[in-house]
């Protein structure tokens, strides 16, 4: 009898352990594509941990896809354009191309300009923390949606097409001579007033820049700069799936 208590204890740790590392209160991450074009997403899995089972996919108009992240989880997601495969058989994309040479990102994050949405999942439902951000450029409008939870559990998004308005100086262009992104104003000067960086590495010494207030001005929801956080963090607890949609 003791014997196969001790082995039943021992198929619940074992049974415990699987469910811990398998990630059991894990969140469904749906993407959908409203935009009138291909969207290619990518995920990028922080802190060194392992990455999803899709780290980059193909993304048709209309078309929605799922992956599933662990909880505790900590990450970003991307899309990216005009996307081609060469006569060699490499893959590129003219915005947030995460240069793996392929669909999936495989671990690789997404070059700027580029719009990104950032989830962090806590364990066993407690508060998560999600935003879209602007810190890194732009190049086509999302929104992130917790469903379900407890709490605020607001959706976050940047519906607004940045490039149509973007300052000549932060211009991406693609080959047909439009604008296909707008870089953020520390990818375009490289100055520490709008990197934050020392010696304005403060909230008070790094205040928000003309150029950050015209991307608030679009996405009053979305981080506009580094220190932007009051108004761009939002939080949901219970463990909530999320929806991302590319141009909501």
């Amino acid at each position: 009898m003791t014997m196969m208590k001790s082995q039943a204890a021992l198929l619940g740790l074992t049974t415990l352990a699987i469910l811990f590392f398998s990630g059991a209160h894990a969140a469904k991450i749906t993407f959908t594509n409203k935009c009138s074009y291909t969207v290619w997403p990518g995920t990028l899995t922080g802190d060194q941990k392992p990455q999803l089972s899709l780290t980059g996919f193909e993304l048709a108009t209309g078309i929605s896809r799922s992956v599933d992240a662990p909880s505790p989880w900590s990450g970003r997601f991307f899309g990216r354009t005009r996307c081609s495969t060469d006569a060699s058989g490499k893959f590129t994309c003219a915005t947030a191309d995460c240069g793996s040479g392929q669909v999936s990102c495989n671990g690789n994050g997404a070059a700027p300009p580029a719009t990104l949405v950032e989830i962090t999942i806590a364990s066993n439902g407690g508060q998560d923390f999600y935003d879209v951000s602007l810190v890194d450029g732009f190049n086509l409008p999302m929104s992130v949606a917790p469903q379900g939870g407890t709490g605020e559990c607001k959706a976050s998004t940047c519906p607004a097409d940045i490039n149509k308005v973007c300052p000549a100086p932060l211009q991406v262009k693609g080959s047909d001579g439009s604008v296909i992104a707008c870089k953020s104003a520390c990818l375009a000067f490289n100055q520490p007033k709008y990197c934050c960086t020392p010696p304005n590495d403060k909230p008070e010494t790094c205040p928000p820049t003309d150029y950050s207030k015209l991307f608030k001005t679009q996405c009053p929801q979305a981080y506009s700069y580094a220190y932007d956080d009051k108004s761009s963090t939002f939080t949901c607890s219970g463990g909530p799936d999320y929806l991302i949609t590319f141009c909501p």
